[in-house]
This record gives structure tokens, sequence and C-alpha cells, in this order.
């Protein structure tokens, strides 16, 4: 066999891997707890801190579940991303907004964690923050 027909077959093969690999990268489909996005917030700003705020069902009291959704979650390196998370079938915010509150006071006492990756990415999960 000529070496360019080599070459050539082992850019063909890297290429796939780099494809297969982009494809099967895990996703929020992935977990388990039946998570169903709510509510979504994101500002319009696109020059400085970007801040998203999410209001999430989910099945069960899943901890490391949460956590990893929330990591699945979009980041901006300053920005700020809060996920809040209730459980299905009991009241939830249909609307969201920044700052430090961040829905209406009827829906703190369902709300079952609060998942925030702040400045610089510190990520804090903190169980039934609002009772």
């Amino acid at each position: 066999m000529k070496p360019k027909y080599l070459a050539l077959g082992a850019i063909v093969l890297l290429l796939g891997w780099f494809v297969f690999d982009s494809l099967s990268q895990p996703g929020v489909g992935d977990l388990k707890g039946g998570f169903q996005e709510v509510a979504l917030y994101r500002n319009e700003n696109n020059t400085g801190p970007i801040v998203r705020v999410y209001a999430v069902t989910v099945a069960d009291t899943l901890w490391q579940q949460m956590r990893q959704y929330g990591d699945l979650m979009p980041y901006t390196k300053y920005g700020n991303t809060k996920v809040y998370f209730f459980r299905q079938g009991q009241p939830v915010p249909k609307v969201v907004r920044p700052g430090e509150v961040n829905f209406e006071a009827e829906f703190n006492s369902n709300c079952l964690a609060k998942y925030e990756k702040e400045v610089m990415g510190n990520v804090t999960l903190a169980r039934y923050p609002l009772r």
C-alpha cells in the first residue's frame, strides 16, 4: 500500500473519531429524575456578565443528579447561572426574573434545591434554600 493511502486512511479515522466523540457527549436527557425546564430568564447583555435563571421540575430529590444538571447548564465566565428545582406536580413559577428574589414568594416552600454557579465558576447546591 502506498504511504499516501495510509495517511489518508489515518486522517479519515481521526475525523470519524472526532465526530463520534463530539456527538456522544452526555446531556440533560441522559440524567435520571425527569428534569423539565419550566421557566428561563437570560439578560440581553452580551458584552458584560450574563445572568441566567432557570426553574426546573424534577420527579425525585436526587441531589447528585441536580448537581449534574446544573453543571450541564450554560455558563459564562464572570456571569451567573441559577437553577431552582421543584417537585413535579407542585406549583412552580412560570416566570423567573433577575436579582436577589427570582420568583414570587408563594413558591418558596416548594423549592427543593438551588444550584448556583457564580463568578469564576464557584458552584453551590443548597438543599431547601428558601424554607
